[in-house]
Parts: structure tokens; C-alpha cells; sequence
């Protein structure tokens, strides 16, 4: 069975460190020695690997670009670490062991549980409600710094009642964003990791050999909604108000 919360491992202090957090920083250590690993590699002349990770980063600079406009150096870092972060996550679930190795604990409940020492730290919903809410705070921040704090607020608020009813709909549409980014994530790879487990635990090999391709779409796919719907926010918010009214009025 696949617990809704995470099972906490240890306490450091008052914080309790549990087995999708211990996921994360190693996902977090692998990113940051792979970024250390290129920047040490980087060459004038560049051999298969850097030519693949310069085509990758090209690519996506240019779909960031094409969207975005001139406000692409300031959104394309975030969706690109928001991409990397999110599939190196959701792909580390997948590794055989994670979520399958662990302790054995006696619960009333359900009797013998095995508690993973390490669990997908995508399948945890703090993990996916923090990074829906850098998201939201990151675009607004953006909105700010492109648009001053009065044309900002003026999205809001207005002495005008019907764009002061567009502003209340407007706040109510920022709540469901953050909704709708954490759940979705945690939605899609909590099920996945659910099948996984299920098909597994009836069939040892090669069946669920089908399940866990299909899983691996899924976690590129999911990284790069999350990735891009960031990137959408970023740029609408950054566009000042009355360009979006005129242009819905023509």
C-alpha cells in the first residue's frame, strides 16, 4: 500500500527528515555536480556531450524565446531549472529501489509496513505546493519589476466596478493556479507510482516493463507542463494590463 504522506526516517532537531526529502537532495546533489562537471568541461571546440546539452539548452531557449519576447533572460532560467529540477524528480521515483527498499514496521492499522528509505519526492505534495508557490511568487515578483507596483496593482483594483469585478476574478484565478500546478504534478506522479507498485507486486518481470516506459513519458511530460505554464504566467503577468484589454477589444 502507498501512503498519502511521506514516512519520516530521522529528526535533526526539531526537523523531521522523511524519505521523499532525502530524494530531493540527492536529486538536488546530482543536478548541482552535473552543472559543476560541465562548467569544468566546457571547450572552445565541443565533443558529443556539451554539443548535446548546447542543442538541448538552444532549444529551449528559442520555444522560450518565440513566447516570451524580450523578457526571455529573465523567464528562461526559471523554466529551465524548474524542467530540470521537476524530471530529474519525477525519473528518480522510477529507479529501481526507490520506494521498494526499506524497514519493515508493525502498524494496528494494516500490520507489517514497509517504510521506504528513500520515496520519489514528486509524489509529495509539499514538495509540489512549494514549487507551485515559487512559481506564483517568482511571476508576480516579475510582473512587478516589469510593470511598476501602480499598473501591478491596477490588475486588481480599480475604482471601476466592472474592471474591479475582472480584478476579484483575477485573484481568485492566481488561488487556482497554485491548485492546479501542485496537484496535477502530484497527481500524475503519485497514480503512476500507485500502478507501478500494483503491477508490480503481481508481476515480478517483464510486464510492468510497459508501465514504467509509459512512466518515463509521463515524467518528461509533467516537467515540462509545469515548466511552461510558469513560462505562460510569467510572460501574461508581464504584460501590462491595458494592452491585454485593448487587444481583447479589437
Amino acid at each position: 500500500m502507498v501512503s498519502l504522506i511521506p514516512e519520516p526516517i530521522f529528526r535533526v532537531g526539531f526537523f523531521t527528515v522523511t524519505n521523499s526529502i532525502i530524494d530531493i537532495l540527492l536529486v538536488d546533489a546530482l543536478i548541482i555536480g552535473i552543472a559543476f562537471y560541465i562548467s569544468k568541461k566546457i571547450k572552445m571546440i565541443p565533443g558529443l556531450f556539451q554539443n548535446l546539452v548546447e542543442y538541448v539548452l538552444e532549444s529551449f531557449y528559442s520555444l522560450t524565446e518565440s513566447i516570451a519576447g524580450n523578457k526571455v533572460k529573465f523567464i528562461f532560467p526559471f523554466f529551465m531549472t524548474f524542467f530540470i529540477f521537476i524530471l530529474f524528480l519525477n525519473w528518480s521515483g522510477l529507479i529501481p529501489g526507490v520506494g521498494s527498499i526499506g524497514i519493515f514496521h508493525e502498524t494496528k492499522e494494516h500490520g507489517r509496513e514497509l517504510i521506504p528509505l528513500i520515496r520519489g519526492g514528486a509524489s509529495d505534495l509539499n514538495l509540489t505546493l512549494g514549487l507551485a508557490l515559487v512559481s506564483i511568487a517568482a511571476t508576480h515578483y516579475f510582473s512587478i519589476q516589469s510593470l511598476g507596483i501602480k499598473q501591478y496593482l491596477g490588475r486588481y483594483f480599480s475604482f471601476n466596478p466592472i474592471y474591479l469585478f475582472v480584478g476579484i476574478l483575477e485573484v481568485i484565478s492566481e488561488i487556482t493556479k497554485v491548485i492546479s500546478l501542485s496537484f496535477r504534478l502530484f497527481g500524475n506522479i503519485f497514480a503512476g507510482e500507485v500502478v507501478l507498485m500494483t503491477v508490480s507486486g503481481i508481476f515480478a518481470f517483464i510486464f510492468p516493463l510497459p508501465f514504467l516506459m509509459l512512466e518515463v513519458i509521463v515524467g518528461l511530460v509533467q516537467a515540462l507542463v509545469f515548466a511552461m505554464l510558469t513560462m505562460a504566467f510569467m510572460s501574461i503577468l508581464a504584460t501590462s494590463h491595458h494592452k491585454e484589454v485593448s487587444t481583447h477589444g479589437l
